[in-house]
């Protein structure tokens, strides 16, 4: 018993001194679920342009991209994403807009969204957008100069 216990400790240690060995692995292109790698925490990305609003989408109507599955309320708007992926999915993958103009990537709420330059951009809460819609150009330029790097951090 003594020993097998022995083994199984020497084999953890072992374990965990290859594992700090390791290299870091790069974050995903999309921000998604762990399970099921869902995007932008399942709310439909068109409706965003075409309603104005926050809608969820359904696992009714999906479409795989950049390996995350995104989600839609109707046939059409997973159509109409389908066609053109890079004009309705938001910029800096999903990932909070303000903390990609800081140089580090943050999860979203998605309540909290703005359209500009006809691109959708999220933020990880209504306190961060305020701060990010201070200077929404100024935090675009940030941003494209910091993207896609922070997916090494």
């Amino acid at each position: 018993m003594v020993k097998q216990l022995a083994r199984a400790i020497g084999g953890a240690m072992v374990l965990v001194g290859l594992l700090a060995g390791a290299p870091a692995f790069a974050k995903s292109e999309i921000n998604s679920s762990l399970i099921g790698a869902v995007a932008i925490e399942g709310t439909d990305a068109v409706a965003y342009f075409k309603e104005s609003k926050l809608v969820k989408g359904s696992s009714e109507f999906t479409h795989r991209w950049k390996g995350a599955e995104w989600r839609f309320k109707t046939v059409a708007n997973r159509d109409a994403f389908a066609a053109q992926p890079e004009k309705y999915a938001p910029r800096f993958g999903g990932y909070c807009a303000w903390a990609v103009s800081q140089g580090y990537t943050a999860g979203i709420d998605p309540q909290a969204w703005t359209i500009h330059a006809g691109r959708l951009y999220l933020n990880y809460s209504k306190d961060i957008q305020a701060k990010w819609r201070q200077d929404i150009p100024g935090n675009v330029v940030k941003g494209e100069k910091n993207w896609p790097k922070v997916l090494e951090k």
